[in-house]
């Protein structure tokens, strides 16, 4: 067998600003310091974190008042960021700069008095943290299915934004199916997509045509990682996501001269490798890296915000 590794996998450059973010606060102040919902969707990572004094909390109230408190990559609504200053809390927001700009369209349009429609699975903490953005209505759809099920007050008076990390072919048709519905309906183009979700998916189209099975590399709460594993399936794969090595099972194996590897965007490298290593273990001879879209990207770290939100100056 041959392993296929995909170019570009792995951490994106809005997973290491707030990995980032919460490391430095470690450094500056000490543990503990507190995280509203998962920094990003990765078990390790998260477990990591945690065994350095890093708490996660699904909600606000349970984190103790005065507390250096750290919003996650995925965003929150402006009531939560308001909720946390009622309650003195010290918040840094390690939110993605990309989604950050979906914020900022989703108000821009609810300011134009536009109904928003949010391309996105509704529970998904980005998509609750980008509805607690507006004031006006917005509505929730993830197929054209619910394209053609939407009722709207003003179908003149439309607007779209999308998840970041969702799959540009399942994008594609849902945009489709609202300009079919809603011909004068405003929206940003797919570079709402991030550009690590844009190229991730584009590394597993290419490996597609060469491999006879995908393993994605990454959590099941990953909406990245999933994403990943269904535009293989899209492509003709057997695809499954693994958590880690000990989920690889050697029967998906059998047959297969090719194996394709990628990972998702929340996913640390070691997994990767401890992933290869089951599969040397299980047969694997040659582990080859396909050539890929270089990633250039960095976000700014903000450090002046991380020393200023709890400083002693402050109390």
């Amino acid at each position: 067998m041959e392993v296929l590794l995909a170019n570009p996998r792995g951490f994106c450059a809005g997973v290491v600003r707030a990995v980032e973010i919460v490391e430095q606060a470690l450094e500056l102040y000490g543990p503990p310091v507190y995280v509203l919902h998962q920094i990003v969707h990765n078990p390790k990572v998260v477990r990591d974190l945690e065994q350095r004094g890093v708490v996660f909390m699904e909600d606000l109230d349970t984190i103790p008042t005065g507390a250096l408190t750290i919003f996650s990559a995925h965003g929150v609504g402006r009531r939560v960021a308001r909720a946390a200053r009622e309650r003195g809390l010290d918040t840094v927001d390690a939110t993605c700069p990309l989604v950050s700009k979906v914020h900022l369209q989703a108000r821009k349009y609810s300011r134009e008095g536009r109904e928003l429609i949010l391309i996105g699975h509704r529970r998904h903490v980005e998509v609750q943290g980008t509805l607690g953005q507006l004031e006006g209505p917005a509505r929730v759809v993830a197929t054209p299915e619910e394209v053609d099920a939407l009722e709207v007050a003003a179908p003149d008076r439309l607007a779209y934004v999308t998840q970041t990390t969702l799959s540009l072919d399942d994008t594609r048709e849902v945009v489709a199916a609202l300009k079919r519905r809603f011909p004068t309906i405003r929206g940003p183009d797919l570079s709402g997509i991030c550009y690590a979700t844009q190229n991730r998916q584009n590394a597993v189209r290419q490996l597609a045509g060469e491999v006879d099975l995908l393993l994605v590399v990454g959590a099941r709460n990953s909406s990245n990682c999933t994403r990943l594993r269904e535009v293989g399936e899209r492509h003709g794969l057997a695809a499954h996501l693994v958590e880690s090595p000990a989920e690889v099972r050697p029967p998906w194996l059998r047959g297969a001269e090719r194996i394709g590897v990628t990972s998702g965007a929340s996913t640390p490298e070691v997994l990767v490798d401890r992933v290869l290593h089951r599969l040397r273990g299980l047969g694997a001879a040659r582990v080859r890296e396909l050539a890929g879209e270089p990633e250039t990207t960095s976000f700014r770290i903000p450090i002046a915000e991380i020393r200023e939100a709890h400083s002693p100056a402050r109390k």
